[in-house]
């Protein structure tokens, strides 16, 4: 059995030190989430996965221009467990620790095939992942938390076949899963799965019969998903969102791309980290030229390969601005990755194995997810890949044996390997610390008001589990409670900006298209807004005066309230929030079937009720189509001459909304010498009468 199945870490204090790592960063998520709530991103979350799991589709019912990933696995929370935040808490602490000890894992295999102690340096490694995990930043479950786990599990599993000799089932499936991540996160995973098919193929030169089926498992799953998504919602719908609408709204160019590694400030870094990297790897050599003793020159490396960590701890201290902390910090990123896809190029020409080739594919996922945010908005879940772009680095420093790939003779002066421990060491501390910083002081999280003198905590149950500062969560409740007392259940809403889990606490089901209004997910103008407003039936507006988010979202929200006011009335003022109702004029009207049943004629029912304005001709189909609220009839009523036209639309198990044929009933007049008899028009709802319904959702389209 080579030294890579015996991989370290397969005892009892391997198992005390998965545990540990994995348990502190689950914990420390569980912690972050008790007392701290971004609205903005947790509500987009959440509210959609509200809409998904009472069986709205996105792409096809709504506007979406994320991957489904995410939302379809917290929209199934919702439906087995039902609606309360503390479960998708929980859900975001344990993927936390699952990734932290998946990159343990990782790292004790890379690290097996290096002089250094595996077990200690992998354990230096993950350490930080505590403050520095997919989830410790931003601690409420997200899809870039979620895509970073599944390609931690890719890379895991590929390496895990790669050391059993590549069995064919294995295989199979390690290739089917890499299809997962694009559709968690579609930028980053595409990057990542169009790397790790390169890399596969060149395998296939030394390995054909691994890379055949690796590639066979990822066309399949890519094959079958994209075969669901067809049926499902439509391709055309998909693409259009996600590649097309997405990249629209977010997609920098190269220049932007290119300017994570162009900042003045790095320059010492490139320089002192560079020189470090050459001092280890020709320690004889200098120490002829330069006269120092060959054994100080392994630690002379290791001081300059240390220096950049010790300047991130140094800025805690020298650097008065938090964000300017946290920039030394993430000044790491750009000099591992260019040092790691150097080891990683310098070997390519001979790499024979997914290791050698590991740090090419985590580059290309990294360089996707730059996509989004790039380096200072876009790292905040990337950190594991870091880690382990570091360990390929220390391998690459204390390789085992002579260097296949090169043909150098890499034995080192001093064989001892407590350099390279001590500056790993170092490191590690040093990520500890700025790590903790970069966490707990939230300064990733800047774009929103975290500020407060006191913790609150919800009383609504949905809400069990959440907790935050100021005070959002008590004006959010008022809202909750006005609306269960003056808002019917099955009024259209429409909330600007929708910063608030309004949907997931209330359990009511969204009728508008678009739930938070931004550049990113948003794409209508403020004419259309107001349009679907009307087509949508829109009875309520619930306009909130102050966000959490330190920037407006909506940079049209002046012109689009101007709009809406000629539609709307005010209704209510709550602490944060304006309540506006459609006027009568403009409103949809409820029936009671009661005076139906009672034999009152229409114009008694019409005295009842809010007309209103006429339709000239047969009512539009796409109105038809809307959807129906609460999952009871509509009934429209049009005219043309002395014809009156009647359509009625239910809901359907399938496609909510569906209509039923339209009916015709013709009259004299449509002044009425025969005035309509309710009778007559229950007579035609009769076959879809049921006991439960209460009322109808009814649109007078002419006064009778």
């Amino acid at each position: 059995m080579s030294r890579r199945d015996r991989l370290p870490g397969r005892n009892f204090a391997g198992i005390l030190t998965g545990a540990f790592l994995s348990l502190a960063t689950g914990a420390f998520v569980l912690w972050q989430n008790t007392h701290l709530t971004v609205l903005w991103d947790l509500s987009y979350i959440l509210e959609n996965a509200t809409r998904i799991s009472l069986g709205q589709l996105p792409y096809r019912d709504f506007p979406f221009p994320y991957a489904p990933g995410t939302f379809l696995v917290q929209g199934a929370i919702i439906k087995l467990f039902g609606r309360v935040v503390l479960h998708h808490f929980l859900y975001a602490a344990l993927t936390a620790a699952m990734a932290s000890l998946l990159t343990w894992r990782i790292l004790l295999r890379l690290l097996a095939a290096s002089r250094l102690p595996a077990r200690i340096i992998a354990f230096f490694l993950a350490a930080p992942l505590i403050f520095l995990g997919t989830g410790s930043i931003f601690p409420h479950p997200f899809y870039d938390s979620d895509c970073t786990l599944f390609i931690l599990l890719c890379a895991w599993f590929l390496l895990r076949v790669e050391s059993t000799g590549f069995p064919a089932l294995s295989t199979f499936t390690g290739g089917f899963l890499l299809v997962i991540p694009l559709f968690i996160k579609q930028n980053t995973g595409l990057a990542f799965l169009l790397s790790a098919v390169v890399c596969i193929a060149w395998i296939g030169i030394r390995n054909r019969r691994a890379s055949f089926l690796l590639l066979a498992g990822a066309a399949t799953g890519l094959g079958i998903s994209l075969a669901f998504i067809e049926y499902a919602v439509g391709l055309g719908n998909y693409f259009h969102w996600t590649v097309q609408f997405a990249a629209s709204r977010r997609l920098p160019g190269l220049s932007t791309m290119l300017g994570v590694y162009a900042d003045p400030a790095l320059l010492w870094i490139y320089l002192v980290f560079a020189l470090g990297l050459a001092v280890s790897r020709a320690p004889g050599f200098l120490s002829r030229v330069l006269g120092i003793p060959a054994r100080a020159i392994p630690w002379l490396a290791a001081t300059l390969l240390a220096a950049p960590f010790a300047g991130a701890v140094a800025a805690l201290v020298l650097q008065q601005d938090a964000s300017d902390r946290v920039e030394a910090l993430l000044h790491l990123w750009p000099v591992l990755m260019i040092s790691s896809l150097a080891f990683a190029l310098w070997k390519l020409p001979h790499a024979a194995n997914i290791a050698q080739l590991l740090p090419l594919i985590l580059l290309g996922a990294i360089h996707g997810a730059f996509l989004s945010q790039q380096l200072w908005g876009s790292t905040y879940a990337l950190w594991p890949l870091l880690m382990i772009l570091l360990a390929t680095i220390l391998a690459a420093l204390a390789p085992r044996t002579k260097d296949a790939a090169t043909g150098l003779d890499t034995r080192n002066p001093v064989p001892s390997t407590l350099p390279l421990t001590a500056f790993t060491a170092i490191a590690s501390l040093a990520l500890l610390i700025t790590g903790g910083y970069y966490a707990l002081s939230h300064e990733r999280l800047s774009y929103v008001d975290l500020s407060g003198d006191t913790l609150a905590h919800s009383s609504l149950p949905a809400l069990r589990g959440l907790a935050m500062r100021g005070n959002w969560l008590a004006d959010f409740e008022e809202l909750v409670a006005y609306s269960q007392r003056e808002i019917p259940t099955g009024d259209a809403i429409l909330a600007l900006p929708g910063e608030d889990l309004f949907y997931f606490t209330t359990g009511r089901t969204p009728q508008f298209p678009v739930l938070m209004l931004d550049n990113t997910v948003n794409p209508y103008s403020a004419t259309q807004i107001y349009e679907l407003a009307r087509q949508r039936n829109v009875r309520w507006l619930i306009v909130k005066r102050s966000l959490q988010l330190q920037e407006e979202p909506l940079s049209f929200r002046p012109q689009l309230l101007e709009l809406l006011s000629h539609d709307f009335e005010p209704a209510g003022s709550l602490n944060n929030y304006d309540i506006y109702r459609r006027k009568l004029d403009q409103s949809n009207t409820r029936v009671d079937v009661s005076l139906v049943e009672r034999g009152l004629s229409c114009r008694e029912v019409c005295a009842r009720s809010v007309i209103l304005s006429a339709s000239e001709g047969p009512l539009p189909q796409s109105q038809l189509q809307a959807p129906i609220q609460a999952f009871r009839p509509a009934i429209y009523f049009s005219y043309s001459g002395a014809s009156t036209f009647v359509s009625i639309a239910v809901p359907s198990e399938r496609i909510l909304g569906r209509r039923i044929p339209r009916y015709r009933i013709l009259k004299k007049s449509i002044a009425g010498q025969k005035p309509w008899a309710a009778r007559e028009i229950w007579a035609v709802l009769g076959p879809f009468a049921d006991a439960q319904w209460d009322t109808f959702n009814t649109s007078w389209i002419h006064q009778l």
